[in-house]
């Protein structure tokens, strides 16, 4: 069942937690600098892990979208876990990548990362997923549910999902018992999450796609909500560059921008096309994942949309959310909600610099929405994603 060996184990995700600290980031930071200063008009080379997060900048690269810019792009590098791309990132051997976008708080504010978030790379495109027996989330009491890392929305939202149905997260052993009230959430790589369910070591996961729709199409598990069902067309994954490329080559990074942008457009008006380009059969094998599974997230039928209502995963059906949609633009007020949640939300490990940032300044300091704005009125304006012509909007969040 697994797809690849697209895996990361818990020491990985301490080897992050030891990256994303001051003195951890300092020898990379070092290496960084280095690289800058070696090679100024370095190409485009972007990092990424095999899910549908990394759509926008694999089309980019696919199409020659970085080339019709005008610029040098490599070709993608394939990492194996959040600890690879940010080892990469933060080292300069990779100078564009996706990342959840709480971490970017964690890297930027926990360990000094001189790096902003330049635009969205997508909207949506997570689910939590259960065991085909369970059809409501308070029985998930009791029992444990995977995440794919602490700093993730996933995180964020499935705790609010548990609190709002009466249930306590908690992070326990794997031997310690559970009262009937609580969920005991524990980090799984994406790729362990469907066998972990099939074997019932887990009751449910969320997580970014596909491996929802590998769950639906290996017959271990449904999905009972979406996340963007949840927090009306939030960003998962985002774009995140280092400082001195935005400084020091402001034109080269703008060409960046814009070719992401025109990959997300691409992208929306062929979904099929993507999810086949994407898939383990395209010409340049992206993912491992195949395209039938790539399918069901990225150009879903109508009846698979009347089913998720049927079956509640999609409650807020007047929203007209996609499985998975794309849009650049870095809505302040997100951020702000983020850092707000961020603040209440159980993470293992040292969260205290949380306590002292202030939403509206975060919203400021880590985007540097310069860039996209531009690329978004080349394109038309936000129309052109379906989107009101407005750089301001209103944060939705509704179980």
């Amino acid at each position: 069942m697994c797809l690849d060996d697209f895996t990361h184990t818990r020491r990985d995700f301490l080897k992050l937690s030891a990256l994303l600290t001051a003195a951890g980031a300092l020898p990379l930071l070092n290496s960084l600098q280095a690289r800058a200063a070696a090679e100024p008009d370095a190409p485009v080379r972007i990092g990424y892990l095999p899910i549908t997060d990394a759509t926008p900048l694999l089309v980019a690269h696919n199409n020659g979208l970085f080339e019709a810019e005008g610029i040098k792009a490599e070709r993608p590098v394939l990492l194996r876990s959040w600890a690879q791309v940010i080892e990469a990132f933060i080292s300069g051997q990779v100078n564009v990548i996706h990342l959840l976008s709480p971490m970017t708080v964690w890297a930027r504010y926990g360990s000094k990362v001189p790096a902003k978030v330049v635009a969205w790379n997508h909207v949506g495109g997570s689910g939590l997923t259960v065991a085909p027996g369970i059809t409501d989330v308070k029985q998930l009491g009791g029992q444990s549910v995977a995440i794919p890392f602490w700093y993730s929305i996933h995180n964020v939202v499935v705790q609010q999902l548990l609190r709002d149905h009466g249930l306590q997260p908690v992070t326990k052993s794997a031997n310690s018992p559970l009262a009937a009230n609580e969920v005991n959430l524990l980090v799984l790589p994406p790729s362990d999450m469907p066998p972990a369910l099939a074997s019932k070591r887990i009751a449910g996961y969320i997580v970014a796609e596909p491996f929802n729709a590998l769950a639906e199409d290996l017959k271990v598990g449904r999905v009972q909500r979406f996340t963007g069902d949840i927090w009306r067309n939030h960003a998962c994954c985002v774009v995140f560059m280092h400082e001195h490329d935005l400084n020091d080559r402001p034109e080269w990074s703008q060409k960046v921008v814009n070719a992401i942008v025109k990959a997300q457009l691409w992208t929306r008006d062929n979904r099929a096309e993507a999810a086949k380009l994407l898939s383990r059969d395209g010409e340049n094998r992206y993912t491992p994942h195949t395209q039938q599974v790539l399918s069901r997230v990225l150009s879903p039928s109508v009846g698979d949309r009347e089913g998720y209502v049927t079956s509640g995963a999609i409650q807020h059906p007047t929203w007209d959310e996609q499985r998975i949609d794309f849009q650049p633009y870095p809505f302040p007020s997100y951020t702000e909600e983020l850092v707000r949640r961020l603040k209440d939300t159980l993470i293992e490990g040292d969260k205290g610099f949380l306590a002292s940032l202030d939403p509206q300044h975060i919203a400021r300091d880590l985007v540097d929405d310069r860039f996209v704005k531009n690329s978004i009125t080349a394109v038309g304006g936000l129309k052109a994603f379906g989107l009101s012509d407005s750089f301001e909007r209103t944060e939705e969040f509704s179980i």
